[in-house]
């Protein structure tokens, strides 16, 4: 190497020394050691070293923090240890700490005469989960948490975070994934927000999303001018002890080792020992929460011992070591600007109220369900009232309560409408319900885009590539009034839609012609009559074997069908008493929709009749559908959870909770050769 070269190569080390150790000072321990202009003269220096000798450029340089060229895409990165969620505990009071403590102890065997158990108290960030890999102390890539197994390179996004070290100290290992969240503090969205409305651009909506958003943009450039930080709490793959890699004997010395090596780690982490500490902390934090510069929905608790937790494990690709107990929904108040009347699907009547945008629960909130009358009713909410405003993860918003004493003096109750606020046919309420119902089916626009979606969905006709935006631009357009209209569509008219290319008509053309070879419980479920699901349609097309015969048949005869009781028994009669459904479903046939069709099932009980089963795991031969397909053909009801209720727990490898929750309530447990041999037997 050229002395000159030599000389600036030690330079470009000693500056880059210096600013990373500035920069650990200033964004890591919000301690600035020397003034902002002193640490961009060391800065442009090292820029100006880098730009004559391009040879001694490195990915850990702080110059690489500013983002490099624009991205077509993020590709994909698969995990080399999943990024797995964990457990959350829903009572969001004292008793969450407690069953978690109780069941820890329970599992490592432990009588009330044992120790206490030593657990890590943290933070649960409301932000984007990411994992950082550095081989040879360098970091060398970045990704979303994605699905668990795979997420999205966001590398040279994470460069611009001044808060993450791009090389670690020398007695880091040979390789460490470090993980963590991505977030951004209240105070630096709401200056981000300011500044989008000097400039008159739109403002974000919340700090987790405009964290997201961010850390997702295709231009670095963009990216490092969002003000985001990070916190670490765990690791990923690391250089095991016996390859020369570090030796944790807790979480909590971990952490601290990942903090002495520049990551930033939550000053709220914190030792406790026993249920009756953790308790204390989530209370401590609960009261802290509002004045914390950033969001959390709760904390987590994780055993501190590596070695307890190796010996835990994990059940349905959950640590059984670590739970996450999430606060009370967090409420607000606004005010109600109107309330409006939503139509469904099933032609349902939804009051809801219109609000004065709220910042509530990590969104801006602008809706709020009320429910039905009974409800808007029972909460007296009105017009221009002051109300209190729920929300909890990602449940709809509701109206919790009325402050009745900021009434203005005006204001009037609301009254439901007794007829269609879409389509003017007539609303009732039948007995026993707590909803209106429009009664104009397939003639309202609200029901119409909604029946035709159901209609096309996967697990109903199927049309690939009919989605919300094309069957809103055909209804709206007067192009679809009716289920057999698209089977009339021709490619001149979908071309002239906007954003409709002649390939994608065509392509649509040919998933309609797809579609008309169905199934009949398929072609029944998708009808969308009024309580008829999957599992229904099937048995209806098993019992009767015919369209006709369904279509025809009276209450008492469908009384007889597994899976019918009277509720579902009116709906279906209601729904084919009505000529206009009956015309469409003529229609639908004389359009080429057809399906096979076979001799109604014996009038003999089913073997299976009034059992329930739960099939969890992976079987050997049969996939979960073919399994759920065998148990309902012979008249079972297959649930998805398991309660006293469950008969048979059909399980496979991996088999995790539910197996568990069937032991412990002395559920028969069938393996797949149970499973077929009982299927095998003459009568049960």
């Amino acid at each position: 190497m050229p002395t000159k070269t030599m000389e600036a190569a030690t330079q470009i080390a000693a500056l880059r020394a210096h600013l990373h150790q500035h920069a650990h000072h200033y964004y890591v321990l919000d301690a600035p050691q020397i003034p902002d202009a002193e640490y961009d003269r060391m800065f442009q220096e090292l820029q100006t070293l880098e730009a004559a000798y391009p040879e001694l450029r490195s990915p850990d340089s702080p110059t690489q923090r500013v983002g490099g060229a624009v991205l077509s895409g993020f590709a994909s990165v698969r995990h080399a240890v999943p990024m797995l969620s964990i457990r959350t505990e829903t009572d969001t009071q004292a008793s969450g700490a407690q069953a978690f403590d109780a069941r820890v102890r329970k599992e490592l065997g432990l009588t009330e005469a044992d120790p206490l158990v030593e657990y890590v108290a943290e933070l649960k960030f409301d932000g984007l989960a990411v994992n950082l890999r550095y081989e040879q102390g360098v970091l060398v890539q970045a990704a979303t948490r994605g699905d668990g197994e795979s997420g999205e390179d966001v590398t040279q996004n994470i460069r611009t975070l001044g808060q993450i070290p791009l090389r670690l100290p020398n007695d880091a290992p040979a390789v460490l994934e470090v993980r963590g969240e991505v977030y951004m503090r209240r105070d630096d969205f709401e200056r981000l927000n300011e500044q989008q409305r000097a400039k008159g651009e739109k403002t974000f909506i919340n700090p987790r999303n405009t964290a997201a958003g961010a850390l997702r943009q295709l231009d670095p450039a963009i990216a490092a001018q969002r003000p985001l930080r990070f916190f670490a709490y765990g690791l990923g793959e690391c250089t095991p002890p016996e390859q020369g890699g570090p030796v944790w004997q807790s979480h909590y010395e971990l952490l601290q080792t990942l903090k002495n090596w520049g990551f930033p780690v939550a000053s709220q982490v914190e030792r406790a020992l026993g249920a009756t500490k953790l308790i204390a902390y989530h209370a401590r934090i609960a009261a802290l929460r509002d004045s914390l510069p950033f969001d959390i929905d709760g904390v987590v608790y994780k055993l501190n011992s590596l070695a307890l937790q190796r010996q835990l494990g994990f059940v349905s690709r959950e640590p059984r070591w670590a739970v996450a107990h999430k606060y009370p929904a967090q409420e607000e108040l606004t005010t109600v600007l109107a309330i409006d009347v939503q139509v469904g699907r099933t032609g349902k009547l939804t009051p809801v109220a219109k609000l004065a945008p709220v910042f509530v629960g990590g969104v801006t909130v602008t809706n709020a369900t009320l429910h039905n009358e009974d409800e808007a009713r029972r909460k007296d909410v009105r017009v221009g009232d002051t109300v209190v405003v729920r929300r909890a993860g990602d449940v709809i918003p509701e109206v919790v309560s009325v402050l009745a004493q900021k009434r203005v003096a005006d204001a009037q109750p609301f009254t439901m409408p007794h007829t269609c606020p879409v389509c003017g046919s007539a609303a009732l309420r039948e007995e026993g319900e707590a909803d209106y119902r429009c009664t104009g089916g397939l003639f309202c626009s609200a029901q119409r885009k909604q029946a035709i979606l159901h209609f096309a969905q996967r697990r109903a006709v199927e049309v690939e590539g009919l989605g919300d935006k094309l069957v809103e631009q055909l209804v709206d357009a007067g192009i679809v009034k009716t289920l057999p209209d698209l089977y009339r569509l021709g490619l001149m008219a979908l071309a002239n839609l906007d954003r409709m290319a002649d390939k994608s008509a065509q392509n649509l053309l040919e998933a309609l012609q797809k579609s008309k070879q169905t199934t009949l419980p398929r072609f029944v479920f998708g009808l969308g009559i009024r309580h008829v699901g999957e599992a229904t349609a099937k048995a209806l097309a098993r019992h009767f074997g015919q369209l006709d015969a369904i279509m025809n048949a009276s209450e008492a005869q469908l009384l007889e069908v597994t899976d019918v009781g009277p509720i579902v028994a009116l709906s279906i009669v209601t729904f084919f008493a009505q000529a206009h459904n009956r015309e469409v479903v003529e229609q639908l046939r004389a359009c080429g929709l057809q399906w096979q069709e076979g001799e109604p099932a014996p009038r003999t009980a089913l073997p299976l009749a009034g059992k329930t089963f739960v099939i969890t795991g992976s079987l050997p031969t049969l996939s979960r559908e073919q399994a759920k397909e065998l148990l309902e053909a012979a008249g079972a009801k297959v649930a998805g959870s398991v309660s006293k209720k469950t008969d048979y727990v059909v399980a496979g490898a991996e088999a995790g909770s539910k197996l568990d929750k069937a032991q412990a309530l002395g559920v028969a447990v069938l393996d797949e050769a149970g499973l077929l041999a009982l299927l095998a037997e003459p009568s049960n």
